[in-house]
């Protein structure tokens, strides 16, 4: 005689809770919810510096800012951006990440002028990348002393009108641009790009640009939940 298997009585409500441990975290994920950092937890001190009375750059309610200072004639900027961009998208929604351009003088400040004049004009989401592969893989613009002309021609390809361009290049506004984020990059210590602050507090100083990423989304978590309490 085949021998009979029977499920117990409780079998459909174990099976219930079975799928409910493995779809919830499924489904948070698809809702965007924060997710557990992996690797292990940073040191302060070897993996970043706590920045004293450091304050968020552009502080939102509700929202983790996590600060890049990049200079797009860095070539070590422009090997970092595919990872910082993917890891940005991963976010979920309470983290504001902002790109901030470093005038740190010579070669550096027109093209932060250049970032923030594009910002200013709602046009960074469609130039970021293109510029640094202008300045590091096509040659296209000079990586010392452009012109006006040539950087408002760049951000023509992406709907700038060039003369318009060239005036708010020149504005005090873009000025006092220049000078927020460099108040807040030496308020910050920060030396070199790129470089991670995270709520204002924290400076990375990882070992490598993965490494950076993995101790930011940590400093993130640890930000959230100090929110929570």
């Amino acid at each position: 005689m085949t021998p009979r298997f029977s499920l117990p009585a409780r079998a459909p409500m174990l099976l219930l809770s079975l799928l409910a441990v493995v779809l919830l975290p499924l489904a948070a994920l698809a809702a965007g919810k924060p997710r557990l950092p992996a690797g292990p937890a940073p040191v302060a001190g070897s993996d970043y510096i706590e920045i004293d009375g450091g304050q968020p750059y552009a502080p939102a309610k509700g929202k983790i800012e996590v600060v890049e200072v990049f200079g797009y004639t860095c070539p070590a900027c422009a090997r970092f951006e595919p990872l910082v961009a993917a890891w940005k998208a991963r976010q979920p929604a309470d983290v504001k990440f902002v790109p901030l351009a470093a005038p740190f003088g010579g070669m550096w400040t027109p093209y932060a002028k250049a970032f923030y004049t594009a910002d200013s004009l709602g046009l960074v989401g469609k130039s970021h990348a293109a510029m640094f592969r202008a300045l590091h893989e096509e040659g296209s613009l000079p990586k010392s002393q452009p012109s006006v002309d040539e950087i408002a021609g760049f951000y023509a390809r992406f709907g700038a009108d060039p003369g318009r361009f060239a005036n708010a290049f020149a504005s005090a506004a873009i000025a006092a641009r220049l000078q927020q984020a460099d108040q807040f990059i030496r308020r910050s210590g920060v030396e070199h790009t790129p470089t991670l602050v995270v709520a204002g507090k924290y400076r990375v100083t990882g070992a490598s640009p993965a490494d950076n990423l993995r101790i930011a989304e940590h400093l993130v978590a640890r930000e959230r939940a100090a929110k929570r309490r």
